[in-house]
């Protein structure tokens, strides 16, 4: 199907016209709506999971293991879809929401209100939870909304398309303002990211690969949600304890997702026994190492010491690679991760802002001082002290959900939300004002 094909055209012009009415929609019949789609995909659960079986079963053996993880739905993440759908319709709507107020001595009347942005393009990889997430989220904000996902999902996405659809057909007296395109042909991507005629923004929501061709392709504002190449750093002064479980939550819950950890610093002061103390525990929850060689020279020295029949010669030694500077840039999404030992917090520092992608950062130490300046020095969209990287969340932050994590600087970063699916512009009253 090409974007030139009348039906088409149409559809996604619909979709422009209906941005402008959804503007005037209240929000208690926006939040009757995100229910109804909520309450219908806990009543299609058998169907939602029978199409991403067919997904599943249909999914190139080579594609490695988190890209199963992140297509797979089970009913739990179902009732997760459905719950963030309802955590969405809860909250106050940003849409008319007064930032500035004031009246000028000309006796003007000047208002800055939060409005939508308007027709919203996403492109997203296969991750089925993203229809419904940025769904109710661009719905909800007064923005309408044309969903592009993978091929890989198509079966399941179908269902879901259509549940959101049928709903708004029923429940909305305006034109749906959602699309979910179904032509997975990659060329229909480029001819839609030339359409700023019709898009105001795009967000794309996946790998490096879709970031890159759509920064470069796209004639319209990007919202850009990039890879996380997230580190957690070991300060001299860090309970090692809490180290060890944060870290081991980092890294394992759900290795396959942005905000995983991906790098271990560690401070050169306390390399030895904290090496010797975390490696084990994560090499328990099945992590493979990539080491700078400071620390791969450490770890069989300690591997050494232990004696050939020890558990760590026995186990955790094979596990334990000699990595490059190559694998500092790499997003693993997997039970991977790099470690690299640390003069200082300078070097730390350093090497966060030589390597990291700007998504999230996490120090574990017991010095605030040290603490606040790597909060001040990091430049990254969320940066923690003594907590997981696994917090960068929209929904675990307060937000409903996100439509992505944003790691640019202009408009917003970190995980957007609701509110930052709107923007102010100035509302102005006069009574027959001119300028001089």
């Amino acid at each position: 199907m090409s974007i030139n094909t009348t039906s088409l055209e149409n559809r996604l012009l619909a979709i422009k016209r209906s941005a402008r009415k959804l503007f005037s929609t209240p929000t208690e019949q926006k939040n009757q709506i995100l229910e109804a789609i909520a309450d219908r995909l806990i009543k299609n659960t058998d169907r939602i999971l029978s199409a991403n079986s067919d997904d599943l079963t249909n999914l190139d053996p080579k594609r490695p293991a988190s890209f199963a993880d992140r297509l797979l739905l089970n009913k739990q993440r179902i009732e997760s879809m459905a719950t963030s759908i309802r955590a969405v319709a809860s909250l106050p709507d940003p849409v008319g929401e007064i930032v500035e107020n004031r009246t000028l001595e000309n006796g003007l009347k000047i208002k800055r209100v939060r409005s939508p942005l308007g027709a919203v393009l996403m492109i997203f990889e296969s991750r089925p939870n993203v229809i419904t997430e940025v769904f109710s989220l661009a719905f909800k904000s007064g923005n309408a909304i044309v969903l592009r996902g993978g091929r890989e999902s198509k079966h399941t996405a179908q269902v879901v398309y259509e549940i959101i659809g049928e709903t708004l057909k029923s429940e909305l007296p305006i034109e749906p303002p959602f699309m979910g395109i179904e032509d997975y042909d990659r060329g229909l991507v480029g001819e839609l990211l030339k359409r700023n005629d019709i898009f105001d923004v795009c967000i794309p929501r996946g790998g490096t690969e879709l970031i890159e061709r759509v920064s470069k392709e796209s004639r319209m504002p990007v919202l850009k949600n990039d890879k996380g190449i997230c580190h957690v750093y070991v300060h001299e002064t860090a309970d090692l304890e809490m180290a060890r479980r944060i870290l081991i939550n980092a890294k394992t819950q759900r290795p396959a997702v942005c905000n995983a950890a991906e790098t271990l610093l560690i401070d050169q002061a306390i390399a030895k026994g904290g090496l010797a103390r975390l490696i084990p525990s994560l090499h328990d929850h099945g992590v493979r190492f990539f080491c700078c060689s400071a620390s791969y020279q450490l770890l069989q020295q300690i591997a050494k010491t232990d004696g050939s029949q020890s558990p760590w010669s026995q186990a955790i030694e094979p596990a334990v690679e000699s990595g490059a500077e190559s694998h500092f840039l790499r997003e693993h999404l997997d039970l991977i991760l790099n470690v690299r030992i640390v003069k200082d917090l300078d070097m730390a520092l350093e090497h966060i802002e030589q390597f990291g992608s700007k998504h999230s950062e996490a120090i574990i130490a017991n010095n605030e001082s040290v603490a606040r300046r790597f909060q001040a020095e990091v430049d990254s969209a969320c940066v923690y002290w003594n907590a997981s990287t696994r917090f960068t969340d929209g929904f675990t932050l307060g937000l409903g959900g996100e439509i992505g994590i944003s790691t640019q600087k202009l408009h917003v970063r970190g995980p957007v939300g609701l509110r930052d699916l709107t923007i102010p512009r100035w509302i102005i009253d006069g009574q027959g004002q001119i300028r001089e």
